[in-house]
């Protein structure tokens, strides 16, 4: 299921708004886009000059039903698939025991599947400098931050699925399970 707009247009803009972590003034960028294979999408990025706080995200402008995206990780060449996160999916890694799930700071990325263990990994690191670890915590954090090695070194296999009930967001690539995700009714 290949989508590509007919419109190649981009735009980009600029408005003014206020830093939601210290209230300094900051530019919000808007760029228009359309990836191709993807869809017309808007990126909205700004960083506060005053206190370092950033918000990056990716918004497709086509709606698009639930979807999950499951990929087995067989080998190295495998870690260079293309994932494409909105702020609204989750991404899971079953063999790490990893969930990511979005919430109000979430961040859309472009990557690829080594780039969501790259940021896994940084945010193990995260967790090791603090000082309120106990041993249990410590020992675990290595032992997955071990296991995310062995994957980029081709020695260890893992699942990656990506759930997005906006739709938005893919893993690209031959052998790449795509399922409706089926979405619970309150």
């Amino acid at each position: 299921m290949e989508y590509q707009s007919e419109s190649h247009t981009k735009s980009d803009t600029t408005l003014p708004g206020i830093c939601i972590s210290c209230g300094a003034p900051v530019v919000y960028h808007h760029h228009l886009t359309s990836i191709p294979y993807f869809y017309d999408t808007i990126i909205v990025s700004m960083t506060c000059p005053e206190c370092g706080y950033r918000e990056h995200d990716a918004r497709c402008l086509s709606i698009r039903p639930p979807s999950r995206y499951t990929f087995h990780v067989k080998g190295s060449a495998d870690l260079e698939y293309r994932v494409v996160r909105s702020t609204a999916a989750r991404i899971i890694i079953p063999e790490l025991g990893v969930e990511i799930d979005p919430g109000p700071a979430c961040e859309g990325f472009i990557s690829n599947v080594e780039g969501v263990l790259i940021r896994v990994d940084k945010v193990l690191d995260t967790v090791l400098l603090c000082d309120d670890n106990t041993e249990e915590t410590a020992r675990r954090a290595h032992e997955i931050k071990q296991m995310i090695a062995d994957i980029q070194d081709g020695k260890r296999n893992m699942t990656i699925i990506l759930e997005d009930p906006n739709g938005t967001s893919i893993i690209e690539g031959p052998g790449v399970i795509v399922e409706e995700l089926l979405t619970e009714v309150s």
